[in-house]
């Protein structure tokens, strides 16, 4: 454990070196600085400087509307926190409670995903830095808060117009790879004497797709669920080319070949052309009359099954139509994925959730938070520990006394985070960054006695290497803003003589504070992850069980007492759900986490977003369909749904649990799109749906298998 921890302070990522980043966040500060100086109002130029400083933050690599909108975001709330800290900093007592309100409010936001997150972290380090300098006047306040509001803009103009908009292109580019290779061996075939097909193009995308493990997003997710239906599809293909060796040894067989001979076919046109649409970025054909002929080929096997056949090939007979079912899914479910990775497919799906009541949206922020009001929410705990450590550090640098006592209550909101691991390594770093940057940045005016030109270059210098260098490496980063607040003090006439002692010290009271707090709650995640993944599964079961009673018995959705029900189960699938995220999080920075682990466990999150998004376009169905008795398959294939999500739950508890206990849900499904009048709108929408839940409930049930066996 103890050689994990170091490593895990001394790792520098070099993949996340950020250089075009950083010289944008570097001129997006130098350039308020400069009018300043050029105006005659230093002060006026650092305050604008800030605001770029800390919506630098906020930049990123992904594409330019997303970036935008979290910049933006970002620059609001940094000039709201200048403000009222400006204004509020005068009187203690209301100064406290807003940093109280505030960290509260940044560790609850934890929930909700990264960016929120991270800006509502930076909004209260901002907070408690500008209730240390109050204003003399609601103006002065107002100007601070604009002056911080222009920087921030500034900083996020800078970032629109210089950074490409494609993200995941690598990926996007390894996957095209690795789909061209499946597509050519489909339609070629692969004798059994040679390695199996596309080893080298799958081992290719999944070093390329490393690096989204951590990523928490809608983008990422669409490209590892992706790769995980690549890999089911290779291995389904593989079966049905043995399938067909075998077929093709035994008499009277003919018929059955041709129709895989004709599928195989099919199913290289479609890979080959979600290979294109990936290397060219944009949303390729839906093959919707591809997926009909090869849904067609599977009822042609059924009806080719005669009598008297022997029961061998009846067997096998079997098995080519399950495998042609599941690979038909899952070509469905890729074509699908594969449009939503492009700018217009991306904003297609963008307008379809926004579409969603507000109450059915998976990632709806007010709702994920209003779920998370709770003690059994790491999120919650979290942020109860912040808002009572940032009181504590504020109270206990107020008592000293000094100027600038606010480095303390700053440390700890920099510090402490829901993890023991993240928090312990951090507060190690910020020690060391925070005494080296001192002592270089002394170093610095004792070499030097820099003018107002100079203090400008080396601050540019120094938010360059924070930028670059810092999200590889925690100490890094420190280091270089350390020495950049000094050099930003100076440059507003403040000596480091008066700053230097007030950092250091307050610097070790508030990384102790934080530190003492978690260390007397640490939490190991990999004891945790299996039971958060069961209580999610559970929370999904519930909730598809309201929406299947739904469906059993038309006009129960009107009903106030089964409306409180289904509210019970979006709000117990959303708590599950984050609390999941977070523990994953978590346990992907413990010492000792094995990466293999960690891929499939990512894209067995993955997956079970794409069961729940099916399962809430089921319900939104309700309400935009008209009512019509359901079918007596549609009951049997929701009561497998429900088996086989309890059978999952238990296999995660520790009971025994193989792939051939799980229901045959694939079959299920054929038998429904199979039953009632294809014209009625409802029968059609939860056709549909049902696939794509039966492709992810599938997928996620072979990794959930995989990961488990593999503890």
């Amino acid at each position: 454990m103890a050689s994990g921890f170091w490593t895990t302070i001394t790792h520098f990522d070099r993949a996340r070196l950020a250089p075009v980043m950083a010289l944008r966040n570097a001129l997006g500060v130098a350039l308020p600085l400069a009018i300043g100086v050029a105006v005659g109002n230093p002060a006026g130029g650092a305050m604008a400087a800030t605001g770029a400083l800390d919506v630098a933050f906020s930049d990123g690599t992904d594409p330019y509307l997303h970036r935008g909108r979290r910049m933006l975001s970002a620059a609001f709330f940094v000039a709201l926190a200048v403000f009222a800290g400006r204004l509020c900093g005068r009187n203690h007592p209301l100064a406290l409670l807003l940093e109280a309100a505030c960290a509260f409010a940044a560790g609850l936001l934890v929930a909700a995903g990264p960016t929120p997150g991270d800006i509502g972290g930076i909004t209260l380090v901002t907070l408690i830095v500008f209730s240390a300098s109050p204003a003399t006047s609601f103006g002065k306040a107002l100007t601070s808060g604009l002056l911080a509001l222009a920087g921030g803009v500034l900083q996020t103009i800078f970032s629109l117009a210089l950074w490409p908009v494609h993200r995941y292109q690598p990926e996007s580019r390894a996957l095209a790879t690795l789909y061209a290779e499946l597509g050519r061996s489909a339609a070629a075939g692969v004798p059994a004497t040679e390695p199996p097909a596309a080893t080298e193009a799958i081992l290719a995308a999944r070093a390329a797709l490393g690096s989204l493990d951590s990523a928490r997003s809608v983008e990422a997710e669409r490209y590892l669920a992706l790769f995980s239906q690549a890999e089911r599809i290779r291995l389904a293909l593989l079966a049905l080319r043995r399938l067909h060796v075998r077929l093709a040894r035994e008499p009277g067989t003919g018929d059955v070949t041709d129709i895989l001979d004709q599928a195989r076919e099919l199913a290289s046109g479609v890979l080959l052309s979600i290979s294109g649409a990936l290397a060219a970025g944009v949303k390729g054909d839906p093959h919707d009359a591809c997926l009909r002929e090869l849904r067609a080929c599977g009822e042609r096997l059924r009806a080719s099954h005669g009598g008297g056949v022997a029961p061998q090939l009846t067997a096998m007979r079997a098995d080519v139509r399950w495998q042609l079912d599941a690979l038909t899914g899952q070509l469905a479910s890729a074509v699908e994925l594969a449009a939503h990775t492009s700018q217009s497919g991306t904003r297609e799906f963008e307008r379809g959730e926004a579409a969603q009541p507000w109450s059915l949206r998976l990632a709806g922020v007010f709702a994920v938070l209003r779920a998370n009001l709770t003690l059994d929410s790491a999120a919650f705990r979290h942020a109860l520990r912040l808002a009572a450590c940032v009181v504590i550090a504020e109270v206990i640098a107020r008592s000293i006394g000094w100027h600038r006592a606010y480095w303390g209550p700053m440390t700890v909101a920099i510090v402490l985070k829901p993890d023991f691991t993240t928090t312990f390594s951090r507060g190690v770093l910020r020690l060391a960054g925070t005494f080296t940057g001192l002592a270089l940045s002394t170093a610095l005016f004792h070499a030097i006695s820099p003018t107002a030109t100079t203090l400008a270059l080396f601050i540019v210098i120094f938010v360059f290497l924070m930028r670059w260098a810092g999200p590889a490496n925690y100490g890094v980063m420190v280091t270089a803003l350390t020495a950049l607040v000094v050099l930003l003090f100076a440059s507003t006439g403040v000596a480091p003589a008066e700053l230097m002692p007030a950092r250091a010290l307050f610097t070790v009271v508030g990384g102790t504070i934080a530190l003492a707090a978690y260390r007397v709650w640490p939490t190991w995640e990999r004891t945790q992850v299996p039971e958060a993944l069961a209580r999610l599964l559970d929370a999904y079961r519930a909730y598809f069980q309201a929406v299947r009673d739904a469906y059993l018995h038309p006009g129960i959705e009107r009903d106030a007492a089964f409306a409180a029900r289904l509210n019970r189960a979006r709000q117990s699938g959303r708590l599950a759900r984050t609390t999941l995220e977070a523990s994953v999080a978590r346990l992907r920075l413990e010492p000792g986490a094995a990466a293999s682990r960690l891929t499939t466990l990512q894209a067995i999150l993955a997956n079970s977003h794409r069961f729940i998004h099916a399962a809430m376009a089921l319900e939104a169905g309700l309400f935009r369909s008209q009512p019509v008795p359901a079918r007596p398959q549609f009951a049997t294939f929701a009561n497998n749904v429900d088996s086989t999500l309890y059978f999952l739950a238990a296999y995660l508890r520790g009971v025994a649990v193989e792939p051939g206990d799980l229901p045959d849900l694939r079959e299920d499904h054929r038998a429904l799109a199979q039953s009632g009048a294809s014209h009625v709108e409802r029968y059609e929408l939860v056709n549909v749906e049902t696939d794509r839940v039966t492709n992810s409930l599938n997928t996620l049930s072979l990794e959930l298998i995989q990961w488990v066996g593999s503890a």
